[in-house]
């Protein structure tokens, strides 16, 4: 456990709280066992406090959305001088000037950014909104119902999403009551290559792998053939994977689909959900390879603390949208909340600094060499980009060895690290923490690690 600055704590400690949900919450929402999971009580930087007082080291910035660290400065006060004159407004009614400044700012920062003119915005509340968003919008403009998407997808678990979502354990379930509109292809990871023609890691420009063409070969070959069979109107993509094991993809792989479209008249939509503002040390990833998307979603790392989206695209796109006469297509609640856009404001200046990307370039390094130094027969690939970095483990036979990834993050937990198992056949370890993290915090984390396994 890290020193611990534990006091005496007024509430119901970590025991009481894990009770009070097992009765009343349901089931299948939190995972409950006798060593986890731990209830936050606050957090500052990298660090987290629990119910009971105990410091932890967060390697997840809270699923990648504190990548400025937990609670910064700029955004907390922000908070709470909106907060003091207005919590709500009537977002698709009468909205605040917040909104409208947001929406500028995205358009500036994407579209304009980008050189391809100005962008427009549809504000939501989860990424799996945006992407809905997108999707909703690709249909308004070609009036084709068909989507391309990827094995290992996480788009979000919204009926829309969920459709097209690459990863069977959440859309299986519910498979019946989901439309039939995307076709879902492998996505090119290097390091189990589903066309079996990758010889391994050769890195190319930065930290994306640059493996045989024969890949994006077949790629081609099976998006051609999805769209001579289906009516397609857009393909979505992450640019790199979060939950399907932060798998990259060869740099080139943006680059085709950006072709693909532009040759099939189709949308290109970036998911860049957990992707976006610097999370991979560029402020969106598609930035590494030049391809400016027709769609791009965005969320998580948007306000570092409050549940506030955007799907951004250019805007001769978006205007395939009717013009409201007074009620909305596309709409919810609380769209726009002055409190979330206050903060994405905030959030959006400190992104705006080049520093910072190059510091998150600087400090995915760092993590990765770090790794890299464990000698562990159990690690079979450390990949990533930025400070999104995934450990693949696999047992004496080089199959997915999830138990023991689970294992390992229950003993972090005990031990005063935060750090979650990923990837469809849950065997990542992911590390996304703040991009303020140290060199002495990733020491003492990779320290640990290694101490488990040798």
């Amino acid at each position: 456990m890290l020193p611990s600055l534990k006091t005496e704590i007024p509430g119901p400690s970590s025991r009481e709280l894990m009770a009070k949900l097992r009765r009343f919450e349901s089931r299948n929402v939190t995972y409950l066992a006798d060593d986890w999971p731990v209830f936050w009580e606050r957090a500052e930087g990298v660090n987290v406090w629990d119910a009971d007082g105990n410091r932890f080291l967060d390697l997840t910035s809270a699923f990648g959305v504190a990548g400025l660290g937990h609670t910064r400065a700029e955004v907390r006060d922000a908070l709470r001088t909106q907060a003091g004159a207005l919590l709500h407004a009537m977002g698709d009614v009468h909205p605040t000037a917040l909104k409208a400044d947001l929406c500028e700012r995205l358009s500036a920062v994407t579209f304009e950014q980008w050189g391809a003119g100005r962008g427009r915005v549809i504000l939501a509340n989860s990424g799996f909104e945006a992407v809905e968003a997108a999707l909703k919008t690709s249909l308004l403009h070609s009036g084709k119902v068909g989507v391309i998407a990827f094995s290992g997808g996480y788009h979000g678990l919204g009926f829309g999403a969920l459709a097209a979502g690459g990863i069977p354990f959440f859309r299986e379930p519910f498979r019946a009551q989901l439309k039939d509109f995307a076709t879902i292809l492998p996505y090119p990871g290097c390091f189990r290559c589903p066309h079996g023609v990758s010889d391994g890691y050769r890195l190319g420009d930065g930290d994306f792998p640059n493996c045989s063409t024969a890949c994006l070969t077949q790629l081609r070959d099976d998006l051609e053939k999805t769209i001579r069979q289906r009516e397609i109107g857009a393909i979505l993509v992450e640019p790199v994977q979060g939950r399907g094991g932060c798998v990259v993809p060869p740099l080139d792989f943006l680059r085709l689909l950006r072709q693909v479209c532009d040759e099939h008249k189709l949308l290109l939509i970036a998911d860049e959900i957990l992707t976006g503002f610097n999370r991979t040390g560029a402020l969106f990833a598609c930035d590494h390879s030049g391809v400016v998307p027709d769609l791009i979603c965005l969320g998580k790392g948007l306000t570092g603390g409050f549940p506030l989206s955007a799907c951004v695209g250019r805007s001769d796109i978006m205007d395939a949208w009717p013009e409201s006469t007074g009620e909305a297509l596309h709409t919810s609640t609380f769209l726009g909340n002055p409190l979330g856009c206050a903060m994405a404001l905030a959030s959006l200046r400190i992104h705006a600094d080049p520093a910072l990307s190059k510091s998150v370039r600087e400090r995915g390094r760092a993590l990765k060499t770090a790794l890299r130094k464990i000698p562990s027969p159990g690690f079979a690939d450390i990949r990533g980009v930025g400070l999104m970095v995934g450990v693949e483990m696999v047992n004496k036979d080089g199959k997915p060895d999830a138990p023991f990834a689970r294992t390992l993050a229950k003993q972090a937990l005990r031990d005063g690290i935060v750090i979650l198992a990923d990837s469809p056949a849950g065997n990542v370890l992911s590390f996304t923490p703040a991009f303020s993290i140290t060199d002495e915090e990733i020491a003492f984390a990779t320290g640990w690690l290694e101490a488990q396994l040798c």
